[in-house]
């Protein structure tokens, strides 16, 4: 009997207690979202398998939790700690994104420029709130740094709030990368009443122009030289993103190295993506994840991403006060750079108002700026509070 108690003590099942059994929870939620309601699978499947392994209970200092040196987890977790696989999947994006209708209506990219408000507004909240003192009873209070790594979630960009976070609060990625993953996967249920509510039936029936000027391949060659050194000399601190972007948008356009191209755009990316999302949701720890810190960080989350795409909604309204040819403000919602989910949303929203209305492509190119504009936000953010 005595054996089998010693067994019993062995087991998971005697270490498990409520913190792991709500996180595993947490894990099994994201995989029903992303197998059942087919929220961003690819992103929240191996998040949510990675929640469930990471908090499975287990002896410390057997080398087997991603905080563990030499464990197996903490070698793949390398790559989310210093910035590996965000700049691959950047690489990835890059060559699979196609710039055409963005170069054809260069002012949409004021749209995905004016998204990026959600970040500094953010920013300065979750620095205020320090100074109340029902926060700092609680333990919410964040440090400059830990702020612009949680503003960044109003980027909507995964990749670019792990690669913040890594350099500016890398206790934090794992609440962090879980927020952003989560509203990213959430834009059908979070962007849709946004756009309603600050839109009218009328603005969301404007139709865009059919007729797009023709970007000749020449501009498109031009484009991912021209952006790397416009976007890198103004915040050199994003060359990490930034560069692979640019390079693996050149090798797509260039057509003399298709085979590259299509491994960036596929083989190399899917496998980023798998472990990023594997080890992210391993880095939710129940003893690590489960504090007043990471609930403060969903919430400014939400913020983040609604006034993102609030912001991004209103600027499209004040741009028509000054254009002949009205634009559907709905595409400031796709200024955010969840690609493609939310320009996906804005031409269902815009589709539900006008069945004839077609808003796909001119809200990709909304999705492509912001992708360029969130990268830009997080090098300027990491160059000023690193100092």
């Amino acid at each position: 009997m005595e054996l089998l108690f010693d067994f019993l003590r062995n087991t998971g099942w005697y270490m498990l207690d409520y913190r792991y059994v709500i996180m595993i929870g947490i894990g099994i939620l994201f995989c029903y979202l992303a197998i059942a309601k087919e929220y961003e699978p690819l992103l929240l499947l191996p998040i949510g398998f990675g929640v469930i392994v990471g908090n499975l209970p287990f002896f410390k200092g057997f080398g087997l939790g991603i905080y563990e040196n030499n464990s197996v987890l903490h070698y793949l977790y390398f790559g989310v700690t210093t910035g590996l696989y965000p700049s691959i999947v950047f690489l990835g994006l890059g060559a699979m994104t196609d710039f055409s209708s963005m170069l054809a209506r260069p002012k949409l990219m004021l749209l995905g420029a004016a998204a990026q408000m959600g970040i500094y507004f953010t920013l300065l909240s979750a620095m205020a709130i320090g100074d109340f003192p029902f926060f700092q009873k609680i333990g919410m209070v964040f440090t400059a740094k830990e702020a612009g790594s949680i503003a960044i979630i109003g980027g909507a960009d995964g990749p670019t709030s792990i690669f913040l976070t890594a350099k500016l609060a890398p206790h934090l990625i794992g609440p962090i990368a879980i927020a952003a993953y989560s509203y990213m996967a959430l834009i059908p249920i979070i962007q849709p009443p946004i756009m309603r509510l600050l839109t009218t039936k009328a603005e969301r029936c404007i139709h865009m122009p059919e007729e797009e000027r023709k970007v000749s391949r020449k501009e498109l060659l031009f484009f991912p030289i021209i952006g790397v050194l416009l976007c890198c000399l103004l915040a050199p601190a994003s060359i990490p993103l930034l560069g692979p972007f640019f390079f693996g948008n050149i090798m797509k356009v260039s057509g003399v190295v298709d085979r590259l191209a299509k491994t960036a755009a596929s083989s190399v990316i899917d496998t980023a993506t798998i472990f990023l999302g594997l080890t992210v949701g391993a880095s939710t720890q129940a003893d690590v994840f489960i504090s007043a810190k990471s609930i403060g960080i969903f919430a400014l989350g939400s913020i983040a991403f609604s006034i993102a795409t609030a912001s991004g909604i209103l600027f499209g309204k004040l741009m028509n006060l000054f254009l002949k040819k009205k634009i559907n403000p709905l595409l400031g919602a796709a200024g955010v750079s969840a690609v493609p989910g939310s320009a996906r949303e804005v031409h269902l929203v815009g589709q539900k108002a006008d069945p004839t209305n077609y808003l796909l492509m001119d809200a990709m190119a909304c999705n492509a700026s912001g992708v360029i504009g969130s990268a830009i936000c997080a090098g300027i953010l990491w160059s000023f509070l690193m100092k």
